[in-house]
């Protein structure tokens, strides 16, 4: 991920960093040190709320601007993140995703950009570590072309520390396809504007339409974008949504991120034993392509939407979604929650989700390889006495964790 953002030759680098994605901004600041990355300026800053406010002052005056983050890292700069994209800056930041806390937990989930999906920046999911370089190289087009910021969403630990064989560009190859950054707005001394000023009622709503509008832009730009980058690259990477044998499938899957990886091996299991089952991976979560998704699920008979985040209180947020697009379509919806904090998805169990699912037996909301016993105890144990502990030191000393058990 490092070299792919040197090929995009950003100017200004800032970053703190926090598991899972401390490696990559390491090794950009070795590339800029050693002069590999020039003319580049490489901020060390206190905290990920600097990262964010130095990024914005750079993308301000002009420079490409490019940070990372994770987890409780993205939440610290939540509020610069909605100024990012309030101001229109074309910043691009990985998220290596992972879950939030407390507890605290450092594996992978999607929690953490799940909670600002609504903050008006492009999300784009990557399925493998081909797909999130080739992302990345297509997020900084997409970002400049719409002066508008967009997150890299990649999982942490399965991709982020994950070694695998990829196809690094050449910067030649990189040149062609993302041009020298012209801002829409700048910052200039000598024509001095204010950005980021107050707006009140009279103009607020208009200003948030066109955000809104923004993303809708997007809509047609992102498959532009992906199809110009599979013609010079040779491959196909990104886009809206990516289907899988969902052509005659009565049940359908729909996911995000690396899951779909082993979606794809348990489906060609069961069509192999002629089950008629898909899968709908969706690379762009925002904007979400609604009618995309519907053209692809119209005419299936049941969808499955399976989610590495949860709302609490509610349920499912890519669902919530999906419902959307296929409002008025006669079927049967299931949300399934899996993954959280870092729990094996398996095939097996993937087998069993998709098996019940084809004969309805999910309910409307489900969790993936719940351990009901371990719940029950502790549902138990509150109701037996007031101050029944902590909730999570309970469960880890119910299943034998030995952090549980350090005094």
């Amino acid at each position: 991920m490092a070299e792919a953002v040197a090929l995009c030759r950003p100017e200004v680098i800032c970053a703190y960093p926090i598991s899972p994605q401390t490696h990559i901004v390491e090794q950009l600041s070795v590339l800029v040190k050693s002069g590999a990355l020039s003319p580049c300026e490489y901020v060390n800053v206190e905290s990920e709320f600097a990262a964010m406010s130095v990024a914005i002052g750079a993308s301000a005056t002009g420079a490409r601007a490019y940070t990372a983050t994770a987890s409780q890292g993205l939440l610290y700069m939540t509020e610069a993140v909605y100024n990012a994209s309030g101001l229109g800056l074309p910043i691009v930041m990985t998220v290596a995703n992972r879950a939030i806390g407390a507890p605290i937990n450092i594996w992978n989930d999607h929690s953490d950009s799940m909670s600002v999906r609504d903050s008006g920046w492009i999300q784009l999911y990557a399925e493998t570590n081909q797909e999130a370089l080739d992302l990345h190289i297509q997020a900084f087009r997409i970002a400049e072309e719409l002066s508008l910021p967009v997150m890299v969403c990649m999982d942490g630990f399965v991709l982020t520390h994950a070694v695998e064989r990829i196809d690094v560009p050449s910067q030649e190859q990189v040149d062609l396809f993302l041009p020298k950054y012209e801002p829409r707005q700048v910052l200039d001394p000598a024509d001095p504007v204010s950005i980021g000023a107050m707006v009140g009622p009279e103009a607020f709503t208009e200003v948030r339409y066109l955000a809104h509008a923004k993303q809708i832009q997007a809509l047609d730009l992102i498959p532009e974008v992906s199809a110009e980058f599979a013609g010079l690259f040779g491959r196909d990477s990104g886009g809206l949504v990516r289907p899988y044998r969902t052509d005659d499938a009565e049940t359908i899957v729909v996911a995000l991120g690396s899951v779909l990886g082993t979606l794809k091996d348990t489906v060609d299991e069961l069509r192999a034993e002629g089950e008629r089952i898909g899968v709908l991976g969706i690379t762009s979560f925002r904007p979400f392509p609604l009618d995309d998704v519907r053209d692809h699920l119209r005419d299936a008979k049941r969808v499955v939407v399976l989610e590495r985040a949860f709302a609490v209180g509610i349920g499912g947020i890519v669902s919530a979604n999906v419902r959307m697009a296929l409002s008025g379509l006669p079927m049967h919806g299931y949300t399934v929650i899996a993954g959280l904090g870092g729990r094996v998805i398996t095939r097996a169990s993937l087998r069993r989700m998709i098996t019940d699912a084809t004969a309805d037996r999910l309910p409307p909301l489900s969790f993936l390889d719940l351990n009901t016993d371990l719940v029950e105890r502790e549902l138990h144990r509150t109701r037996q006495t007031r101050r029944s502990g902590p909730i999570a030191e309970n469960l880890l000393r119910d299943v034998g964790a030995i952090a549980a058990r350090i005094r």
